[in-house]
């Protein structure tokens, strides 16, 4: 196993100065964050974040992403150059030593939540979701902004993205993940690159827009989808575990040798679709971190494992989910549970 910490880059207030002092951390997991979606990555580009990593003494060895351009997700006749670009970016992050890339499937949005700073009983402040609050939220009015996110659109464009999602079932989209796959996949064990499937976050649909990575259930038919090692899926416990119906234990089970990358977080939830972000151990929310991590050490898992989302504490400010110190608490307490199976 690898432990890694996520870094946006050199704009990114957590340097790597800061992250190489944190006990054992293996390496860092970025991207190229300066260049449109759907267009092949410069390879110096590539090249500088990877020697920025390779100066401080970290790996950089985890691309987290790759975006998927929505005419792919749409099934567009577009889709066919924005998928040899695609190719073409695991061919260059190959030949700087990329191992895996982390990605998603989820239409428009990426992970979603309606409170940046929600504050907790500690005087801590938490990402949270409410879903009473995003159901009476309008996309194209909400001023929320998350990483991960597109910010690239107009009201004009983004309308006209919705618009073309109103015909989109969750079965078109699967088809169209499988299209996506059936290219892809072969490129990536041409080169040695692992490509791990993000699930959606949260496990169900938002702003009308189908999701596909939910479960049990769709985690088995992408895998079977394309049945290689190198098509497999990033395990993220936050987001599989704000589904009340999914068992973590028994999805790595389904998953094993398939999980290249790991996302451990704990989340506290509220009612049946309401919860917020806390800090990693088990007992501050509602998932068993320990049997999490144990199952995955059982499984034979030696992929990457990075510290979601953290709290905002002791007065830091920054990056919503993004911050250094309690993301560096949870990644010395993963790091404990491993040492301790």
């Amino acid at each position: 196993m690898k432990m890694t910490f996520r870094w946006y880059g050199e704009s990114d207030k957590v340097t790597l100065d800061m992250i190489r002092q944190i006990p054992c951390i293996h390496g860092v997991v970025t991207a190229v964050y300066d260049t449109p979606v759907g267009t092949v990555w410069a390879e110096e580009s590539i090249k500088r974040l990877v020697t920025a990593c390779h100066n401080k003494g970290l790996s950089c060895e985890v691309i987290e992403s790759v975006p998927v351009h929505e005419d792919i997700k749409l099934g567009l006749a577009t889709a066919k150059q924005y998928i040899e670009n695609y190719k073409e970016n695991l061919r260059r992050l190959a030949k700087f030593g990329i191992k895996c890339v982390c990605y998603n499937f989820m239409p428009v949005f990426d992970w979603l939540r309606s409170e940046l700073s929600s504050p907790l009983e500690d005087g801590s402040h938490a990402l949270a979701y409410n879903h009473e609050t995003v159901l009476n939220m309008n996309p194209l009015t909400s001023g929320l902004s998350l990483p991960g996110w597109d910010e690239s659109y107009t009201k004009e464009q983004l309308k006209e993205l919705l618009n073309k999602y109103a015909d989109i079932s969750e079965e078109r989209l699967f088809k169209n993940l499988e299209n996506f796959l059936r290219e892809v996949i072969p490129v990536a064990k041409e080169v040695g690159i692992n490509m791990a499937i993000h699930p959606d976050d949260p496990p169900w649909g938002i702003f009308g827009l189908p999701r596909i990575v939910t479960g049990k259930a769709s985690i088995k038919r992408i895998l079977s989808a394309v049945d290689c090692t190198n098509n497999g899926i990033t395990f993220c416990a936050g987001s599989l575990g704000a589904g009340r119906d999914n068992d973590l234990s028994e999805i790595i089970r389904i998953a094993k040798g398939r999980i290249h990358f790991a996302h451990l977080r704990n989340i506290k939830l509220i009612n049946e679709k309401d919860f917020t972000e806390t800090a990693h151990p088990s007992a501050c929310g509602s998932l068993n971190m320990a049997e999490i991590v144990k199952e995955l050490k059982q499984s034979g898992f030696n992929g990457y494992i990075r510290p979601d989302h953290g709290r905002m504490i002791w007065g830091e400010t920054g990056k919503f989910g993004y911050g250094l110190f309690d993301r560096a608490l949870g990644a010395t307490y993963i790091l404990g549970l491993w040492e301790g199976c």
